[in-house]
């Protein structure tokens, strides 16, 4: 298997995008027994409560580090069990991941935030509206994406701007 897919660069994405702020109040779609199984077998996972309590550990620690709010090195508390393996597969060498099964999701995530770091450093970031949870990975040519989604975020935010620049004083 390669490290890191764009199936788990996904996977990294989707998990930090799990608490979004919803009528203006942060949620959290693994806090939910039903959906946090539901949530995770749709990725890869079986859904237990293991593999969520990981899985929420690894995503709170990883958008700290992401906002800057926390230094990477907090992260290799969550590295502890995870090994690569060398494994050559018809005669190509390739790496093998190793983890726990609760922890094997959370693991993926952690090595697509390293790989991410590491080969497109700066690219994955928190949305620009200061009113969102979310975070982005800015695949442009520019690295100049400054919203999590334009429909959620980009347009709301030009429209406000517009508004303060187009509204007559004191109307």
């Amino acid at each position: 298997m390669d490290v890191v897919t764009r199936e788990d660069e996904d996977l990294l994405l989707d998990l930090l995008n799990t608490t979004p702020v919803v009528d203006g109040e942060r949620t959290d779609e693994l806090a939910d027994p039903d959906m946090a199984q539901e949530w995770a077998a749709g990725h890869g996972g079986a859904g237990g409560a293991g593999e969520i309590a990981a899985l929420r550990r690894v995503r709170a620690a990883i958008q700290d580090v992401v906002r800057g709010a926390a230094d990477p090195q907090t992260l290799e508390a969550h590295l502890e069990r995870i090994e690569l393996r060398p494994r050559l597969h018809d005669g190509t060498l390739g790496w093998e991941l190793q983890a726990p099964t609760d922890e094997a999701l959370a693991a993926r995530v952690l090595l697509a935030w390293a790989v991410l770091g590491e080969r497109e450093p700066g690219r994955l970031r928190p949305c620009a509206n200061p009113e969102c949870c979310r975070f982005l990975h800015d695949r442009s040519n520019a690295n100049t994406a400054r919203w999590c989604s334009m429909a959620l975020c980009g347009n709301r935010f030009k429209a406000r701007r517009h508004y303060r620049r187009t509204r007559k004083p004191g109307a």
